[in-house]
């Protein structure tokens, strides 16, 4: 499991670097004013809906579904479950793209009703949707392919993937001139990515001799189970989504460049939450599946603890930079072309926020993993709302005075009180068992990140006067002198805490049945 593990966070690592590539270019091309701000709603949008619908919802039921179907009943029959299940998916998203459609403006003017104050920007932002809207149909399917891919322990084509989108997106603005604008290229290279994303998961999974057709939907006991828990999925998935859609909303109504702000943070925030978060959910859920489908639910609370621990060794570093030197990173990161020194400060504020609540984004993965290999989304559900709740109710009354950054706070304090809903749940109904080599890589975690924030702490000065002595790129020198530092801190730091601990650094060895060959 940890090879996969690897695999998929490797390949995520590629897509977020060619993804921090496509924003860097799309902060020095748009910069965070009028064309930004519509561009970032049209993006956003069929993302979110893309998130309902298709990750985070199908995934949650599709998988252990799926591969209850192929433990049980073989492999034929769960190829002809997913081909039923891709029908019905095929013929809800067309349905749901001629409403998008044909309510354009509607739909626009309910998720940035601030927009309405200025025409231009909202007719854009329209345009520009109309435009994007179609990746959703075709996420939506490369989302089933995808779990059925996972599902047979096939991780690289659709960890691999998304680098398309960034591809497309980067691509498409190198060609910008054939377009009214930079933004409307960008949005083209949203939906071409979505295609070419679609065509790359099917080949895979013809290759693999899993992919899913078309066939007539029946009303199996496979297909009832599979409902029964993506209802309660859709609605979990759509807690969280509204969260972020109040983000939208509320955003709108600030002042322009707030929307931007938070999506260069979020771009940035997003980059741990990739690797590591969801590529250890990506693996975790269909190993615990198995495992429990198996009889072997101590191997499932060994990989959920393993997957935990490394999670938490991998982003502890994230989340202290963050909160220690948010401007020293938009600035290293952003500040060029049309991306002002005044957009970055405010997109700091945002990175911020969104740093304190980073650890508890990336466990959230693991601890729903607990009940969703059991079949049970019904709990994660109720607790997602409980913290969409708060995080509605935070963010009301902290946009006013703390703007985007009060937003990014709001989202922070939502994923802990999520996580710690689940956990809490989880450990009573021994559906999670942590162990002492968890305990142990936490303690050390911890002791390293506090050296690490001394070493943010009092190596800023110095680092800005490296930046300053060499002269050239001084915003770029300062984030790699404090990157550097930080990181030779924190490794060592670690590394003996672990040896200090006695947390073994290699996997033990094990004897095992032998697994099937993957990508």
């Amino acid at each position: 499991m940890l090879g996969n593990l690897f695999s998929v966070a490797g390949y995520t690592l590629l897509s977020r670097v060619t993804g921090f590539l496509r924003d860097v270019m799309l902060g020095a091309v748009l910069g965070a004013g009028m064309l930004a701000d519509a561009f970032y709603v049209a993006f956003r949008l069929p993302n979110h809906f893309r998130a309902i619908f298709g990750e985070g919802a199908f995934n949650a039921a599709y998988v252990p579904s799926y591969s209850r179907v192929l433990e049980t009943e073989g492999a034929a029959e769960a190829k002809h479950f997913s081909s039923q299940i891709a029908t019905l998916l095929l013929g809800s998203q067309i349905a749901l793209l001629a409403l998008a459609w044909a309510f354009m403006p509607q739909l626009v003017g309910l998720l940035a009703p601030g927009f309405d104050a200025e025409p231009e920007k909202f007719a854009t932002a329209v345009a520009l949707t109309r435009i994007t809207f179609p990746y959703l149909l075709f996420i939506t399917l490369v989302t089933l392919h995808s779990g059925t891919l996972n599902a047979q322990r096939h991780f690289a084509a659709a960890a691999f993937a998304p680098v398309l989108l960034n591809l497309a997106m980067v691509g498409a603005l190198g060609l910008a001139f054939l377009f009214p604008t930079a933004a409307h290229a960008a949005a083209w290279g949203v939906t071409i990515s979505g295609l070419l994303q679609l065509l790359l998961v099917m080949a895979a999974a013809r290759r693999a001799n899993v992919l899913a057709g078309l066939a007539r939907p029946s009303w199996s006991a496979d297909v009832r189970r599979f409902f029964m828990t993506m209802g309660p999925a859709v609605i979990g998935s759509a807690g969280v989504q509204i969260a972020l859609f109040a983000d939208t909303i509320i955003a709108s109504l600030l002042p322009t460049g707030s929307v931007s702000a938070i999506y260069y943070a979020d771009r940035l925030y997003q980059l741990p939450i990739g690797v590591i978060g969801i590529a250890a959910g990506t693996v975790l859920l269909p190993e615990m599946s198995r495992r429990f489908a198996s009889g072997d639910p101590g191997g499932a609370f060994h990989a959920q603890n393993r997957t935990m621990a490394i999670t938490i060794a991998l982003c502890a570093p994230f989340a202290v930079a963050f909160v220690m030197i948010p401007d020293a990173i938009m600035r290293g990161v952003f500040l060029r072309g049309a991306f002002t020194m005044e957009a970055a400060k405010a997109s700091a504020l945002v990175l911020a926020a969104y740093g304190f609540g980073l650890m508890a984004v990336v466990l959230i993965r693991a601890a729903v993993a607990s009940f969703q290999s059991r079949g049970d989304t019904r709990t994660p559900m109720m607790v997602s709302l409980g913290a969409v709740a708060l995080n509605v109710v935070v963010k009301l009354f902290l946009y006013e005075p703390y703007g985007a950054a009060g937003l990014a706070f709001a989202t922070a304090l939502g994923a802990w009180l999520n996580f710690g809903a689940l956990t809490f749940l989880a450990l009573r109904a021994g559906h999670m068992r942590p162990d002492r080599m968890l305990a142990r890589v936490g303690a050390a975690v911890a002791a390293a990140s506090v050296l690490l924030a001394l070493v943010a702490l009092f190596w800023a000065a110095p680092a800005r006067a490296i930046a300053a002595a060499l002269g050239r790129f001084p915003n770029e020198v300062e984030l790699a002198v404090l990157g550097l530092a930080g990181a030779c801190a924190y490794g060592l730091a670690l590394f003996a805490g672990l040896r200090l601990l006695s947390v073994p650094l290699k996997p033990a060895r094990k004897a095992a049945t032998p697994e099937p060959a993957h990508d």
